[in-house]
Order: structure tokens, then sequence, then C-alpha cells
């Protein structure tokens, strides 16, 4: 759906047979006499439901889609959904209608649902369209809470972006609002009595706990996501680059070395015999090679070839260059500059540890 396929988690079912039950004494209040037939009429109730939450993950993919970012899937779960979106806003607009969008169909879908309560006759049918519109008005009014991991969290999170100018300080704040959101949900039930008059159950306890941890670690995973993040922008490929030599394949691996020494180069490529680059030393391989074999060895022996993804703009930073080297692991990449010379080599290592050294 939206481009993408829809994944259905195994925790489903027990969440559809859970709503079959629940609602089965309502469906026999309505129609006596149905025996098993209610647990049917349940069971369509939350197929029919699950549609709209469906219907609410597409329109985050559509959104997506229409700024250009990927989405490989939606899944539905026994909380809902979620719509795999593979990669970050790049402005807090973005962020703002890709999130609003999902609550907003919800809304509209319990509306026109409300509407049609009206014309609809009584019976099993107006049952189900009742249910369709309360719980999409709920669901809407609820993933409108300011709070991550909720989609009303993200819209709190483009606002203080556009306030501040900060995407890290709006997850941040949206990531707290999402704990105390989770907090208060924990809350509930103790509160329930004095708020409506009713007295909680059992069940109130276990939801409100289940609920409560869900908000509660997806904002903590965002916010240690946050932590992350902030170092990405200290991540500068032309920073990072070792001076490089250039070396013909077949000169000896020693005498590369010894040229590399001379020239004081961190890195060696190895070029054809028109200058074109093949391939970039591996620091691994050079060093686990005796250096009495050294001379008798062509340097290309220890090199890896360019292929793609193993060439990368020096201009290349922060996110992309994380997702980058992510996307084709190696040791060493090849760094070029806009006219298509080459600039140096970035080993991961280098990446590694200016990772580890960025301010936190």
């Amino acid at each position: 759906m939206a481009g993408s396929p829809v994944l259905v988690s195994s925790s489903w079912f027990l969440v559809a047979a859970l709503i079959a039950v629940v609602v089965s004494p309502r469906v026999e209040q309505v129609q006596p006499g149905l025996g098993l037939g209610k647990y049917v009429v349940g069971l369509a109730f939350a197929v029919v439901l699950y549609l709209s939450v469906l219907l609410h993950e597409a329109s985050h993919a559509f959104m997506a889609r229409h700024y250009g970012f990927p989405v490989s899937t939606i899944t539905l779960h026994f909380l809902g959904g979620v719509t795999a979106i593979e990669a970050e806003a790049e402005k807090p607009r973005q962020e703002f209608w890709i999130a609003v969008v999902g609550p907003l169909t919800s809304l509209g879908v319990g509306l026109g649902a409300l509407g049609l309560w009206f014309v609809t006759p009584d019976g099993v049918l107006r049952l189900v369209v009742e249910g369709l519109a309360g719980g999409n008005l709920l669901v809407g009014v609820l993933n409108l809470v300011p709070g991550l991991p909720l989609d009303g969290g993200r819209v709190l999170k483009s606002a203080v972006w556009k306030a501040t100018g900060s995407m890290h300080r709006g997850t941040v704040v949206a990531a707290w609002g999402g704990r105390v959101t989770a907090f208060a949900v924990l809350l509930y039930p103790f509160v329930q009595q004095w708020l409506f008059g009713i007295e909680p159950g059992v069940v109130d306890f276990v939801l409100a706990v289940v609920i409560g941890l869900f908000l509660w670690n997806g904002a903590s995973a965002t916010l240690a996501h946050a932590r992350v993040r902030r170092r990405f922008p200290h991540l500068v490929a032309r920073r990072l680059a070792r001076r490089t030599l250039s070396v013909p394949e077949d000169l000896p691996l020693s005498e590369a070395v010894r040229r590399a020494r001379e020239a004081e180069a961190g890195a060696i490529v190895t070029v054809t015999g028109s200058g074109r680059p093949v391939g970039v030393v591996n620091e691994a391989a050079l060093t686990a090679t005796p250096e009495e074999r050294r001379p008798w060895l062509a340097t290309s022996t220890v090199a890896r070839s360019v292929d793609d993804g193993l060439t990368l703009p020096v201009g290349i930073a922060g996110e992309d260059l994380v997702r980058a080297i992510t996307s084709t692991p190696a040791s060493e990449y090849l760094l070029l500059d806009d006219d298509g010379s080459v600039y140096g080599v970035l080993t991961t290592a280098d990446v590694d540890r200016a990772f580890r050294d960025a301010p936190r």
C-alpha cells in the first residue's frame, strides 16, 4: 500500500481475538441469538478497525514519498502500526506534515463514520460504524498528544525545531514529552475512579503498563538516537582524509611503502598507466604481509578494487557519510574532488575515532 509492502505482526492476531471477545457482549446486546456468530462480528470489526489504521499509516507513507523519502514497509502490530521511512526530514515543515497527516486521516475517517452512523439502521452494521467512528476519533486525538513516539511528538519536534533552528533540541523536547506521557498513562488507573467514577480493573492496569512501557521505551530510544546524531556534524570527510600517494599497480610493494613514508602519506592508491585510480591499499592486508615478501609482490595484491560505493565525494559529511559507509562496508574509501581527481583516502578507523572524540 502507498507503494510499500504491508507486514502484519503476529501480535495483531492476538489483539484481533481480544477485540472479538471484548466486543461480543455488545454484539449480543444489539443482535441477540447469534451464538458464536457474535465473535465473527467482533473479528470483522477488528479487521475493519485495522484497515483504518492501515489508512493512517499509508497517509504517512504518501506524504513521505511526496517529499522524496523512501518508505520500506508498513507494519501493523498490537498497538496500531508503524511506517518505516528510510530518511530523516530535512526541514521542520516536512517533519510537521509527514507526522500530522496520520492523525488528520484518522479524524477524517472517524468523522465520516460518525456521519454514516446517523443514516445506518439499527443492528450489527450500525455497531461496526459506531466502533469505527469512536476508535478513529480516539486514535486521532491520542496521536496528537505531544510526545514521541506518537505523531504529536513529531509535531512538537517540528515546532521546537522551527522556533530554535535545532532539530536536536526539538527531538529532545519531544522525547521528554513522550516520557511525561508514559508516566501519565501509568498513573491513569489510579485516578480513573476519581475522574470518571469508574473503578479500575485488572485489564486497565495491564493496558496502562503495556502502553506506558511502549511510550517510555520509544521516547528513551529516541533520546539515545538523538545523542548519537548530535555527533554526526563532526564527521567531515574532507577533514578526515588521509594524504594519499598514487603508484602504478605493478610497483613492488616495498617500494610503494618506501615512497609513502618519504612523502608522509597515510594511504596508497594504485593507478593505471593513464593515471586512473583502480585500487586502495588495504592497511590490514599490508600489515599482515611480511617485509621480506614485499619486494616480490605487486602493490595491487594488497589493494581493494575501487568498486561502486567505495568512491565518495570529498564534500560528504554527517549523516550522509554515515549512511554511505554503512550501505557499503569497507575499511578504506577513495575520496574524489569535484573534478574527479583523487583528493585522499578515508578510513573507517578514522571515522570511528572522530565519532568517539566528538562532543556528546
